[in-house]
């Protein structure tokens, strides 16, 4: 999905730019994403969460997550950069465009010329040998109020290898003057209700993708009704049938007795 509001994303590809986007994975990498949010200023979240799918349906899913029913708050998908690195993994950069709906208490921090929608840079890192899929994720709009680092980790769950086990961290921070504290804990409530409904979402797209509706299944229960019902159903009409044969030889005699009758009355 791609296209939707192409002037705000342009826009915000270079606001990105200037921010220095395309670090976050570099950060995470050196374990370094839960610094984002400030050494203990912050609040922190995660969440572990099962697809039952397996690891390779999960990551072919990954990149057809949108649309969907429960995702009408991204806007916009578009790919900076993609490329296959000589350590055999995909990274990827990615710009979305979401809605960010505000209680009225935030609003008084927007400016009235600023949109309610910001711009997020995805980064993902695919290594299809360990089958691990990592992701880091962070706004680059609306910093002002607040900074919002995701990380997400999706691999095989050892327990059950026919399903794939995903790992979220979140990492929360503002520095508006008395509000600090009330804005990151609107920010995390947030962030576990949009999770519920990104899992939902990706979970929709798994079951279209490798779970068609079911045809009905014909028990042999089932199968020897229909029989008995056909048996019937004919074994009825044979009998109008006959029934209407007999009725129609009977008028026939009726006639041929009349004109003998009439014959010898003449």
């Amino acid at each position: 999905m791609s296209g939707r509001g192409g002037a705000g994303v342009g826009a915000g590809v270079g606001v990105g730019a200037a921010a220095g986007v395309g670090t976050a994975a570099e950060v995470g990498t050196a374990a370094g994403v839960g610094t984002a949010a400030g050494a203990g200023t912050g609040r922190y979240t995660k969440i572990e969460s099962f697809f039952q799918f397996n690891w390779d349906q999960v990551a072919n899913a990954f990149w057809q997550r949108y649309p969907n029913p429960h995702s009408n708050h991204v806007l916009s998908e578009d790919v900076i950069s993609r490329e296959i690195k000589d350590d055999g993994k995909l990274y990827s950069k990615r710009l979305l465009t979401k809605t960010n709906s505000l209680p009225k208490w935030g609003e008084r921090f927007l400016p009235t010329s600023a949109t309610k929608n910001v711009c997020i840079v995805e980064e993902s890192i695919v290594d299809p040998d360990a089958k691990i899929i990592t992701t880091y994720t962070r706004n680059i709009g609306l910093t002002k109020i607040m900074t919002i680092v995701e990380k997400v980790v999706y691999e095989v769950n050892t327990e059950n290898t026919l399903s794939t086990v995903c790992k979220r961290e979140a990492w929360v921070k503002s520095d508006i003057y008395g509000f600090s504290r009330a804005i990151q804990a609107f920010s995390i409530e947030r962030f576990k209700k949009n999770v519920h409904k990104t899992l939902r979402g990706y979970n929709y797209i798994l079951e279209k993708l490798y779970r068609p509706e079911p045809q009905v299944a014909v028990t042999t229960e089932t199968a020897a009704g229909a029989l008995r019902s056909t048996a019937m159903k004919a074994q009825n009409t044979a009998k109008k049938a006959t029934e209407i044969a007999k009725a129609k030889a009977q008028a026939g005699q009726n006639k041929v007795a009349a004109s003998l009758t009439t014959g010898q009355t003449h």
